[in-house]
């Protein structure tokens, strides 16, 4: 699934060369995503400057004069600019037409991603109004992170992974955040010290711009805007190396499965 590294790697590639432009065509092929898209997005967006593409968690937003388009990747979506007049492929869904004779085509094989209209302010969408702070967000500190966890008993890796704590720590993220935080990933949440918290803030951050930097990580399915994939999996520590050795020199990389998802660390330098 696409986490914040490839939805931000996603925005800067799409912003540069769509902002300013003019929606000129809306093609939708399939409407049938994890939500319908809406039946009149061609009356919408027609003639409409889109002004900014913004991020919020996981979700793109395209910022026009009357409201915004918030999108979702699902597990498998990406979304290209094209000329106009690419032929399509299988599961390339919706196309919005730009001047200047180019597309942006969103492709989703699973279905499981969203665009939607809303002429709110987008921040307030019921699907984005009790996200928790981005890892960059100011409110982001040790002590808050430290108060959320006083009275979860939930692992530290699932506490990390909630979207109503911090947003964009997904389960790769999460697995390379603990270990260069030197924290066991079962440990439970409440018994984590605020001094551990401030590191682990620390290298959330850390983790997360060396992703972006690299263009996001590509396991299966995430490709950037330009079709190529991201590089961060060449950088991971730990995630799907279980059997090799640790950077600490003394462990060995392990597997388990936490809360349904696979999580990797050392059990010498994680505690």
């Amino acid at each position: 699934m696409p986490e914040l590294p490839e939805v931000e790697t996603t925005r800067r590639g799409l912003a540069p060369l769509l902002s300013g432009g003019v929606i000129t065509g809306v093609t939708v092929r399939d409407a049938r995503l994890r939500r319908p898209v809406p039946a009149d997005l061609t009356r919408i967006l027609q003639g409409q400057r889109l002004e900014d593409v913004a991020r919020r968690a996981k979700y793109l937003l395209f910022r026009f004069p009357g409201g915004t388009l918030i999108v979702h990747l699902g597990m498998s979506g990406s979304l290209r600019v094209l000329p106009v007049g690419t032929a399509p492929q299988p599961h390339d869904h919706v196309d919005l037409e730009f001047d200047g004779a180019r597309l942006m085509r969103l492709r989703d094989p699973r279905r499981f991603g969203l665009m939607l209209w809303t002429t709110d302010v987008a921040e307030a969408h019921p699907l984005l109004a009790t996200l928790g702070p981005e890892p960059w967000d100011t409110a982001f500190t040790a002590e808050y992170l430290h108060a959320q966890a006083a009275r979860r008993s939930a692992a530290v890796k699932i506490f990390l992974m909630d979207a109503h704590v911090v947003v964009g720590v997904g389960n790769i993220y999460a697995s390379e955040a603990l270990h260069r935080a030197g924290l066991h990933p079962l440990r439970a949440a409440n018994r984590v010290s605020g001094a551990r918290y401030a590191k682990l803030v620390n290298v959330v951050r850390e983790v997360l711009e060396e992703a972006i930097g690299h263009g996001g990580t590509t396991l299966r399915d995430f490709t950037r805007d330009d079709g190529k994939p991201g590089y961060f999996r060449n950088k991971l520590r730990v995630y799907d190396r279980a059997g090799a050795p640790c950077d600490c020199g003394r462990g060995e990389i392990r597997h388990l499965v936490i809360g349904q998802r696979s999580s990797y660390f050392c059990p010498r330098c994680q505690r």
